[in-house]
């Protein structure tokens, strides 16, 4: 929702968002406008439920094996173990704190970074607190967990990817611009590291022919991290809701004008 957009809408009032924020509405724009926006309640749930989803079945291989399987063949590959190993949380926040809290129950050594995380911060979420550098260098498995905004944009780039280790796994199910999509498709390629779980692009849908969409050592899905029945059921409730309160307060704004 751009300002040029809003532009060209005219009688646009409200705006109906699901979740707490939406940083595709430009701010700036709603406001000179005096275009209403009403967000719903949100959970980060599904989410962190999601992030081990998508960890678990990357390391055992789930998606290659169901298809060989299915194809009349048996076991192709041999997975890798999780307890004793490295779990790299980039954004240490209300999702990366509770990824980290199950990185844990599964015996694993969690280690944090972001720009403003304190050694306290880290150490509340029973993470250590590295530098940029230490993080993807000494990680097993990295999961980001950042917001993306000017600061976060492509800070995942190519120093970061080729200083992982050739068994790390990447795993991305916050947004695609954090980490630079070129230089990824380009380690990926060349087997740099052992593979990627992604879950969101920087152009969604996913191109028919991107190569996320090929690549063995990928596990791609399309952008459903955060969607769950529960939480679409709360989009949902909480929008009618907003939007039968917003027409009732219009409502009664013209009576008490007449």
């Amino acid at each position: 929702m751009t300002a040029e957009l809003l532009d060209r809408l005219p009688n646009l009032k409200l705006i109906a968002s699901t979740g707490a924020q939406n940083g595709a509405i430009d701010a700036q724009a709603i406001k000179r406008r005096g275009i209403e926006v009403l967000n719903t309640g949100y959970n980060s749930n599904p989410t962190i439920e999601f992030t081990w989803a998508l960890i678990l079945a990357l390391v055992r291989n789930v998606a290659t094996e169901n298809a060989s399987l299915r194809g009349g063949g048996w076991q192709t590959a041999v997975g890798a173990d999780l307890f004793g190993k490295t779990l790299g949380v980039v954004g240490l926040g209300n999702i990366g704190s509770r990824v980290a809290e199950i990185g844990r129950a599964f015996g694993m050594n969690v280690i944090a970074w972001s720009q403003n995380l304190t050694k306290e911060r880290a150490g509340a979420a029973g993470a250590r607190l590295v530098s940029k550098e230490e993080i993807f260098r000494e990680s097993d498995i990295i999961t980001i967990h950042l917001v993306l905004s000017h600061r976060s944009r492509g800070i995942v780039g190519r120093s970061e990817l080729t200083s992982m280790k050739p068994t790390a796994y990447l795993i991305n199910a916050a947004r695609g611009p954090i980490i630079d999509e070129a230089a990824l498709i380009e380690i990926l390629k060349a087997s740099k590291i052992a593979g990627a779980g992604l879950d969101v692009f920087d152009i969604e849908p996913l191109p028919p022919e991107h190569p996320f969409r090929h690549l063995p050592n990928v596990l791609a899905t399309p952008h459903l991290g955060y969607g769950s029945r529960s939480l679409y059921a709360t989009f949902y409730r909480d929008s009618v809701e907003n939007i039968k309160s917003w027409i009732y307060r219009q409502s009664s704004r013209s009576t008490n004008v007449s």
